[in-house]
């Protein structure tokens, strides 16, 4: 039998992005021979992240249609038509037994082509509150991974499976508090705080915490990620005397290292941040990205509030960021109960149970 071959679209950032990844390694693990192609969109962090783990990738000149009214916008019909001839001209080459769509602008166009070309495809959902464009592919789709309950809402219940979103693999390394304090050169008599804005860096994240970086208290300890686009203007606003304390850095290659450090984690409310704080079991401050579509954030936080898994803290209130992270740091009843509750949100086996699935579509056809 020849090997399968399976293609994966979609990105943006790195919730979409390193989810795919998770699921092209198991894949390879489960179906050594398998042949795994991506496609993503032109000029985003998939074009970078995906070659460096190994896979090639095509780009789509694909972009998203923004809400609000702009100039660029008058761009959008014409990239889409031309996304979708190249989909078309990937997938009479590639020749896939199955797509899998991971969410981001290209899996539109790649999914709709290899549903009208017999190609099976698999949708994973991460979030609580799913975007237009996988409701549309869904109609069409095989099989649909989802993270949530209650999900039946938006996509035909026979299609859907709860699996969980997939994590990096690195982040399950088994290492310890006292390791990770040597690696970040930290003090260890002093509580730390990891604030991740996501892959690209969150102004208003940013904004709120270099406003009230002074109130860190003396006996508390930072690891601050602040995205590429942010970087040097916060390492320039940072007040001299917090330095020894506070690491600002742009991104954070060794994401094992920094939630090993952590006490607590304020983070965006992305469902794959979600999904690698629940396995990690990490107390966390979510503040939900108001730019996103749906406000899905914001809903992929609530059910980890409801549970009393976690904290949130609005967009309009990040001057209150470090105020409540140390609070939270300061009690330890309501650290155990984050820490213990969190964990049931964790799935552990996402990827092989999405890879499984994957393999059966292909094989079936």
């Amino acid at each position: 039998m020849s090997p399968i071959k399976v293609i994966v679209s979609g990105g943006g950032t790195g919730g979409h992005i390193f989810p795919a990844i998770s699921i092209a390694n198991k894949v390879k693990e489960l179906e050594p021979d398998a042949e795994i192609l991506f496609v993503g969109a032109k000029g985003k962090m998939e074009m970078e992240k995906v070659p460096a783990a190994g896979y090639e990738i095509v780009g789509l000149p694909v972009a998203g249609f923004h809400r609000k009214l702009t100039l660029r916008n008058l761009a959008f019909p014409f990239k889409l038509i031309n996304s979708l001839l190249k989909a078309r001209g990937v997938i009479r080459k590639f020749k896939p037994d199955v797509a899998v769509g991971v969410g981001g602008y290209a899996s539109g166009p790649v999914l709709r082509i290899a549903s009208q070309s017999g190609v099976p495809s698999l949708l994973q959902e991460q979030n609580s509150f799913p975007g237009v464009t996988n409701r549309i592919l869904a109609k069409k789709a095989a099989k649909i991974c989802v993270a949530y309950e209650r999900m039946e809402r938006f996509f035909p219940q026979g299609k859907l499976l709860i699996t969980g979103n997939p994590v990096r693999n690195d982040l399950l390394n088994d290492i310890s508090k006292a390791e990770a304090l040597k690696f970040w050169n930290f003090d260890p008599a002093k509580k730390t705080i990891l604030v991740i804005g996501g892959s690209l860096g969150a102004r208003s994240v940013n904004n709120g915490i270099i406003e009230t970086i002074k109130s860190l208290p003396d006996d508390v300890q930072m690891i601050w990620q602040t995205g590429k686009f942010y970087v040097e203007e916060m390492k320039a606003r940072m007040p001299e005397e917090m330095m020894s304390r506070v690491l600002v850095t742009d991104f954070i290659s060794r994401m094992d290292m920094a939630f090993a450090v952590a006490d607590v984690v304020v983070s965006r409310a992305g469902a794959s941040s979600i999904s690698e704080l629940a396995i990690l079991g990490k107390p966390s401050v979510f503040v939900p990205s108001p730019n996103v579509s749906e406000d899905h954030q914001t809903k992929n936080a609530m059910a980890l509030v409801e549970k009393d898994a976690a904290h949130l803290v609005k967009d309009t209130n990040v001057n209150q960021l470090i105020e409540e992270a140390v609070a939270l740091l300061k009690d330890d009843e309501r650290l155990k109960l984050f820490a213990d509750n969190i964990k049931q949100f964790a799935k552990p086996e996402a990827a092989r149970e999405i890879a499984e699935e994957v393999i059966k579509l292909a094989k079936k056809k």
